[in-house]
């Protein structure tokens, strides 16, 4: 039995894209004769619940269609990890996560195949305290870009995009200390992530050395620049080029902390979170995921 988790929502154009997607999957698992459960998600935080209870009660086979928020939802209601199966079939705004593990994103019977002809691996997953991430956990820039976007009605790529180039206009550098397995450093950072995908919004890839499956964290912090110099690093970044820029930073990491003078706002696979403690580790040979 496949259970499928969907936000009616997820992607742009009011979930038109998720309504195609859904019916080229009922249709086709229909014809074939193969079991299946539909779940749709009525509250933010929702998925959790689903996939929680499902497990309790059984489930052996969970699928996520959306993006990278209903996949953050999801894995934050997993438990008993030996019992159970992670799927995803891309159907979100960015679907980076999807990106990051080889996921055709515009043929959702091709993610199904995935899911209906291999054996699920173990895939890596970020935990903070009470907290997991699966794609990008980060500070700075991008958070202030996610505030700006999280109030708009109507949202996709470019509108992802106006948002980071306003707040381009005004934001300042964040000052930490990040303590890895090399030690602690303090920095003065443009942006800073934790990276276990390789990239976020939508195509800004932070961090091409990325692999879900080496049983490591990727530390990223670019350093601050001036903002003349802002749009040739916005270059890079949308070129996988980043780590080539003398100002950027990456350290492999199974465990980091970062520290600063005020709380921050932390940005975990899109979603915003306040007053947590910014500790991540990897967890590896645990979850298993198509892919």
């Amino acid at each position: 039995m496949l259970d499928f988790i969907i936000n009616p929502n997820a992607g742009s154009f009011k979930g038109r894209k998720l309504k195609k997607t859904l019916k080229i999957i009922e249709t086709y698992l229909a014809k074939h004769n193969i079991p299946y459960t539909i779940h749709r998600t009525n509250y933010k935080n929702h998925a959790k619940t689903l996939t929680s209870n499902l497990i309790t009660n059984g489930a052996t086979d969970i699928i996520g269609i959306g993006g990278d928020g209903t996949l953050h939802e999801i894995i934050n209601g997993f438990h008993s990890f030996d019992k159970v199966n992670l799927g995803l079939i891309p159907c979100g705004t960015g679907n980076d996560f999807a990106t990051a593990i080889g996921l055709p994103k515009k043929k959702p019977l091709k993610a199904l195949e995935i899911i209906l002809n291999n054996d699920p691996v173990y895939t890596d997953y970020m935990q903070m305290p009470g907290i997991r991430g699966m794609n990008i956990i980060g500070a700075g820039l991008d958070v202030v870009v996610l505030s700006k976007y999280e109030k708009l009605k109507h949202k996709n790529k470019l509108s992802y995009y106006v948002c980071l180039l306003k707040a381009l206009l005004t934001f300042d550098n964040i000052k930490f200390t990040a303590t890895t397995e090399e030690g602690s450093t303090d920095y003065t950072s443009f942006i800073s992530c934790i990276a276990n995908g390789k990239q976020f919004g939508g195509g800004m890839r932070i961090c091409s050395e990325a692999d879900v499956a080496d049983g490591k964290l990727n530390f990223v912090a670019v350093n601050s620049v001036k903002r003349s110099k802002i749009p040739g690093l916005l270059i890079k970044f949308l070129k996988g080029k980043i780590l080539d820029d003398p100002g950027t930073t990456m350290i492999k990491t199974s465990h980091i902390k970062i520290d600063t003078d005020t709380p921050a706002t932390v940005n975990i696979d899109g979603e915003l979170y306040e007053n947590i403690p910014f500790e991540v580790s990897v967890v590896t040979n645990k979850l298993k995921m198509y892919r």
